[in-house]
Formats: structure tokens, C-alpha cells, sequence
């Protein structure tokens, strides 16, 4: 890997906790088939490697994505092929796929350390860089599943703690027993509920926000402009991608390509633009739908 390459994304400081990261992440999600037909492990793994060739060094995967756990495993396979200190990771627990499209939540304290030990041994590595709860579990008090949390970073297994879309209550409880990192919630151009409670907060608290879906689940990156969506797609069910509102969207969408164009940028890099622009603490993690688009 040349050296000269990893220069052309700055790094920074997410959360006060220490861990520094590419100022652009990389959400591993959409190589196993969230809103697509899966990749194969072999055309992940060279994705994500061009991706760090390009100074991406942030990657973001999960125990839910992709059958039988097909994500962790691709990205375990890729960082064989990288050298792991220059690579920030980060993965989750806490949701619970039946069968179809039906969800549940598990944050008991047996369960974190279950699926904190089986996403080692899936990804291959001695130790997971950010640790997140992927949803938070109302059923058990975040003060149970943060103790274990808290025990896994003093055992070396995961270095920082992070929550994924929890409450105000619950991000403050959480981090009186271990100082949260960051937290992973959807924010973009047209999903900025965050802005009212939640960033304040975080920069209150020393916290670092990581923006899954920068690109509106695809929409910015020209998603509404299409007639049809893959069925395998979830995208295929959001209601902003589906009957009048897809219509609608198209229009807004128009408009925004020609902003964009009237800036010489694609509406991709318009729309990233705008959130690195909210501050050097939100990290967005863009996904890959297609072999050659982006969210």
C-alpha cells in the first residue's frame, strides 16, 4: 500500500476519549446487501481496500448485516490485507433479525459479551477499535449493559464505547458509568433531527457524532431519479422512495442536482460538503448501494 495515498483524507479527533479517525468513514453495510443484491466477499474486500487507498481509514460494520453474518466476515477478510494500526474499526450489537424483515433488541449483559466475542472471532482481530449498541434494549437499564461494556475496555477487547440513535436520558445515564465516544445516528441534508437535543449535547458531553446515511439512504446520490428499486432493496418499503412521495422527491432532488451543478459538484459531494460543514465532530459514513454508486 503507498503511503503517499492515505495523505488525502485528514484525520481527526472523534469524542474526547482519544480515538482519532479519517475525517470521511466508510459504512460496510451496503456491501451485504441492505439496500442490494450482496457482494461477493472478494469484490467487498477490493472495495474497501480501494477505499483506504483512498484515506479512508474509519470502517463501520455490524453483527445484523448481511446473512449468517456476511459482513463481519468480508471486513475481517479485508483487514488481512491491510495493516490493522492504521485502521479505526468499528462494529455492533444489539438487534436481533427473525425471520423476513421482523426486528427485536437484546442488551442484557450476557448477550454484550456473547456478541462481542463472536465478532472477534468473525472479523479476526484481538481487539475492536469502537464498540456500539446498535439499538438501545428499553427492557434492560443501560446502566447493566454499559457495565459490561465498561468491562470489555478494561480486558483490551474493545477500546471505546458507542450508542446508536439513543435517547437524551440515555445518553447521559450511559455515560456516567463509561464516557461515551460517539454516537452513530442517521443525519443528513433532510434527516436533521439531531440538531435540537442531541448534537448540543454531545458537544456538552465531549461526544462525537458518526452520520449514517449522509446521503439521505441514497436519495442524494440520485436514488429518486430511478423507476424502480431492486425488490431485495429495504429502500423498496421507505415511504420517502415509494408512491407520491417518490414523485414529490424527484422534484426536490431536480433542484438540488442543479444547485449542485451551478457549484461544479455532482449532488453527492454537494450534500457531504454541507455536513462536514456542521462541524469537525460529525464523521459521515457514505455506504456503497451499487458496484458503481454511492450513498
Amino acid at each position: 500500500m503507498e503511503k503517499e495515498s492515505q495523505v488525502q483524507i485528514p484525520r481527526v479527533k472523534l469524542g474526547s476519549q482519544g480515538l482519532e479517525v479519517s475525517r470521511l468513514g466508510f459504512g460496510c453495510g451496503g456491501l451485504s446487501g441492505i439496500y442490494n443484491a450482496p457482494l461477493s466477499h472478494e469484490e467487498g474486500c477490493s472495495v474497501i481496500k480501494e477505499a483506504f487507498s483512498k484515506g479512508i481509514t474509519f470502517f463501520d460494520t455490524s453483527d445484523l448485516y448481511g446473512d449468517d453474518h456476511h459482513n463481519e466476515i468480508m471486513v475481517g477478510k479485508a483487514l488481512k490485507q491491510l495493516p490493522r494500526d492504521e485502521v479505526q474499526l468499528a462494529t455492533k450489537f444489539g438487534i436481533i433479525r427473525f425471520e423476513g424483515f421482523s426486528f427485536g433488541v437484546k442488551g442484557t449483559p450476557e448477550y454484550v459479551r456473547k456478541c462481542c466475542e463472536a465478532s472477534l472471532k468473525r472479523l479476526g482481530v484481538d481487539y475492536i477499535d469502537l464498540y456500539y449498541q446498535h439499538r438501545v434494549d428499553t427492557s434492560v437499564p443501560i446502566e447493566d449493559t454499559m457495565g459490561e461494556l465498561k468491562k470489555l475496555v478494561e480486558e483490551g477487547k474493545i477500546k471505546y464505547i458507542g450508542l446508536s440513535e439513543p435517547s437524551v436520558d440515555t445518553i447521559r445515564r450511559a455515560h456516567a458509568v463509561h464516557p461515551i465516544t460517539a454516537l452513530e445516528m442517521e443525519y443528513s441534508l433532510w434527516t436533521r433531527e439531531i440538531e435540537e437535543d442531541i448534537i448540543p449535547l454531545c458537544r456538552e458531553l465531549g461526544i462525537g457524532i458518526v452520520a449514517y446515511s449522509p446521503l439521505g439512504r441514497g436519495f442524494f446520490g440520485g436514488k429518486a431519479t430511478v423507476e424502480s428499486l431492486p425488490t431485495e432493496s429495504l429502500l423498496a418499503m421507505h415511504p420517502r422512495f415509494t408512491g407520491d412521495n417518490l414523485e414529490k422527491n424527484k422534484l426536490v432532488y431536480a433542484r438540488f442536482e442543479d444547485l449542485a451543478r451551478k457549484r461544479g459538484r455532482t449532488p453527492p459531494q454537494l450534500a457531504l460538503a454541507w455536513l462536514l460543514h456542521q462541524g469537525e465532530d460529525i464523521i459521515p459514513i457514505p455506504v456503497v448501494f451499487y458496484r458503481d454508486n454511492k450513498d
